[in-house]
Order: structure tokens, then C-alpha cells, then sequence
């Protein structure tokens, strides 16, 4: 058989088959224990571990900072190949890249020079953002107090995603009026990070609790402002969607290798061999189209993620240049959640329809595939992407720049 990388067409760089081969054979080792370690809640720490020492972390850093100066298209070229391996990797190192956006696109150059080098360190960063409790949307119940004897955070996170193996977790919290970003040690004292994420998918991304109790923090850890990235809503929502193309790449392969092996057949059915019946070909084939679908949409929007980014970066862009180029990203990011959502978690199920029934075998692990695809889906709501395109191309509304999550 050919490569099978050829059939999901070109890769978004010249240099992106180079880059990628350096962690192709990672990506494998990842892939070869993911069944096991969904069936035993194993968490990655140790494939965490490999990536950190790959350099992987530290991809979109200049190349004097430890980095290869990789663009937006070939990092989400890289993490549709992880998510192929593991989706509870992506999502683990998902708070990390957004928090290296921060930094590459920061105004405030003390502090980005005093991140960029910890990054190139090889830092982790994890996420410490979002509530579960009843704070007001655009609010936050965990707070950062001034006290005699100096800065303190206090409150409680969920959805921490990749904060359990993290060196600093990066936090949003109240000061007074203000919401302010900060990033605390994850071994801080009074600083607790649990693995009680219970979802049926992406079990493995430690996506929890946190708890912040009197904790010290220092001055320099407080960013001078709290403006993120002007990217940062679809970038966040494109790490989901590259995480279901991947799931579509994991699961055609999947369904392709196990025909192929597959030597019972039905007396009704169109062959004496599995891999010779059309019928069952025409389900291999569907779903193979749906993942290659999805992958490109996913990279055709990373495009338009680099457009914003190459902007915010280009002195003699204006601000109506810059506020359109973040515009079309958010709109091409949009549109684009849910065809993916709808190809991957369609072909999730449509794969059983060429298999027989000890597909559904929990050692198979075919249903990790809908678990973590609906998952990641129920992360990323498509029901509101579509209003906001429809808004977007017939009223000319443009996509809000931040999303808050809270009681109304």
C-alpha cells in the first residue's frame, strides 16, 4: 500500500514533511498506548514527558529562543497528526500553546522577554481559567487579594486542563473590578490540582479541578494587562477542531487496517472476502472522505489564524487592518466547527457499519473515538457558530473577541 500520509493531501509547508518527521516516530510510541491507558485511566505523564524533551512545546518559539519558528498551519499540521495518536495529548498542551500566543504577540516586552525565556526552557504552561461555581458571567468567584504582606490568590478552577503536568498554571482572577491573568507555580504552596475530571471522553487530560488557597504571588507573575492574544478565541476553538480531524485520520486508519484483516463474512453479504465487498468499501471510503474533509478545513483556517497573527505583528498595519484580519478568523473558525463536528462524530459511528460486532469490544477502543470526538464538540458548542456566521455575512456583525462562561 502507498504511504497513507499521501492520501491527506499536500502538507501546508514545504518544510512541514521535515518538521513532522521528527515527531513521527513519537507520535507512534503515543498512539500504540492510548487503548491501553484509556481502559486504565492512565494519565500521559510520561508521553507529556517525551514531548517536552522533542521540543514540541517550544514549536512557535524563534529559533534563538529554543523554537523552529513554526507557522499556525504547520503546528495544526503537527497536532491533527498527535490528535491521530491521542486527542488527550492535544488537549493537555492546548492551554501551553495558546499562553505561547500570549507571549509571541505581547506589547509589554519586559514581560514577554522574561516568559519567552522560561518557554525556551522549556517551561509547560496549563490552564487555570475557567469556573464551575456561580460567579456572574465575565466574572470570576477566585479572587487576587493586596495584603500586608503582599499578593494573594484564593479560589477554586475546573476544567484545568493539562495543569497536573504543568510547571506554572496560568490563572484569570478578579482584582477588585478588574479581571487579571497570572500565572502561579503549579507546586506552589497552597496550590492543589486534582485529577476529578469524570467525562465518558478525554479522560486522560486531567481536565479538573484546582484550588488556590492563600497562595503567594509574586509581582512578575501578575501580566501587565489582561488583553489576550487578538486570535485567541479561534485558535482555542481550531486546537478542538484539529483534535477531531485527528480523530478522523485515527479512526479511517482504524476501520481501513481492520478490513483488511478481517476474514469472517456474512453469507448475505457482496464477497468472500471483507475487503473485496463494495458495500463495506463504500463505508471505508466514506469515512476516510469525512477525515480528509475535516483536516483540510482545519488547516484552510489556520491560514487565516497566521493572516491575523502576521498582522498584529505588522508596523504599518492600521487598526481597521487588524481588527478585519481578526475578524475573518473568527468567521473562517466558525464556519468551519460544525462541518468538522458533524463529519468526525458521523464517522465515529458510520466505522461499526463495516466491522461486526466484536468491534464493540471495550479492547478494541473504537469507542473512545465518539467519546472523545463528542466530547471535544460539547467543549466547542457548534449551535452558536452558525448564528454567528449567518450574523457575520448578512448583517456584517462581527464574531465577539472573547467568550466568558458564568451564571446569567
Amino acid at each position: 500500500m502507498d504511504d497513507p500520509l499521501s492520501a491527506w493531501g499536500a502538507p501546508p509547508s514545504e518544510r512541514y514533511e521535515e518538521l513532522a518527521n521528527r515527531f513521527r516516530p513519537l507520535f507512534a510510541r503515543i498512539r500504540d498506548s492510548a487503548v491501553e491507558r484509556d481502559l486504565e485511566h492512565r494519565l500521559p505523564h510520561d508521553e507529556i514527558k517525551w514531548l517536552r524533551e522533542a521540543g514540541f512545546p517550544r514549536l512557535r518559539l524563534p529559533r534563538d529562543q529554543g523554537g523552529v519558528g513554526a507557522t499556525l498551519p504547520e503546528l495544526f499540521g503537527l497536532l491533527i497528526e498527535l490528535g491521530a495518536a491521542d486527542t488527550n495529548v492535544v488537549n493537555a498542551v492546548r492551554a501551553h500553546l495558546g499562553f505561547v500566543e500570549d507571549v509571541l504577540t505581547a506589547h509589554e516586552k519586559e514581560w514577554q522577554a522574561h516568559w519567552l525565556g522560561l518557554l525556551a526552557q522549556g517551561a509547560l504552561i496549563g490552564a487555570g481559567l475557567s469556573e464551575a461555581g456561580t460567579a456572574k458571567v465575565g466574572t470570576f468567584a477566585t479572587v487576587l487579594s493586596r495584603t500586608p504582606q503582599g499578593l494573594r490568590l484564593n479560589g477554586k478552577k475546573f476544567y484545568t486542563t493539562g495543569s497536573l503536568f504543568a510547571d506554572w498554571v496560568a490563572v484569570a482572577a478578579q482584582d477588585g473590578e478588574e479581571t487579571v491573568f497570572l500565572q502561579v507555580p503549579r507546586t506552589a504552596p497552597g496550590v492543589e490540582v486534582l485529577d476529578d475530571w469524570d467525562g465518558f471522553g478525554q479522560a486522560l487530560t486531567a481536565s479538573g479541578t484546582a484550588i488556590f488557597e492563600n497562595v503567594t504571588v509574586e509581582p512578575e507573575w501578575v501580566r501587565p494587562s489582561a488583553a489576550r492574544f487578538p486570535y485567541a478565541v479561534p485558535f482555542y476553538q481550531l486546537v478542538h477542531l484539529a483534535s477531531l480531524a485527528g480523530i478522523g485520520r485515527a479512526l479511517a486508519d482504524d476501520v481501513a487496517r481492520r478490513v483488511q484483516q478481517r476474514d469472517r463474512v456474512y453469507s448475505h453479504g457482496n464477497a468472500a472476502r471483507v475487503a473485496d465487498d463494495p458495500q463495506i468499501l463504500q463505508v471505508v471510503g466514506r469515512v476516510h472522505g469525512a477525515a480528509y474533509s475535516a483536516g483540510a478545513i482545519a488547516l484552510h483556517a489556520a491560514k487565516a489564524l497566521q493572516r491575523s497573527y502576521q498582522t498584529h505583528l505588522d508596523t504599518d498595519a492600521d487598526a481597521a487592518q487588524r481588527e478585519h484580519a481578526n475578524a475573518l478568523a473568527h468567521v473562517e473558525v466558525d464556519q468551519s466547527v460544525s462541518v468538522i463536528t458533524r463529519l468526525v462524530l458521523d464517522a465515529s459511528t458510520d466505522l461499526f457499519d463495516a466491522l461486526g460486532a466484536s468491534a464493540t469490544l471495550r479492547t478494541a477502543g473504537l469507542d473512545r473515538y465518539w467519546r472523545n470526538a463528542r466530547t471535544i464538540s460539547s467543549h466547542n458548542p457548534r449551535v452558536y457558530r452558525e448564528r454567528q456566521v449567518g450574523a457575520f455575512v448578512v448583517n456584517g456583525t462581527v464574531p465577539p473577541a472573547s467568550y466568558r462562561v458564568g451564571n446569567g
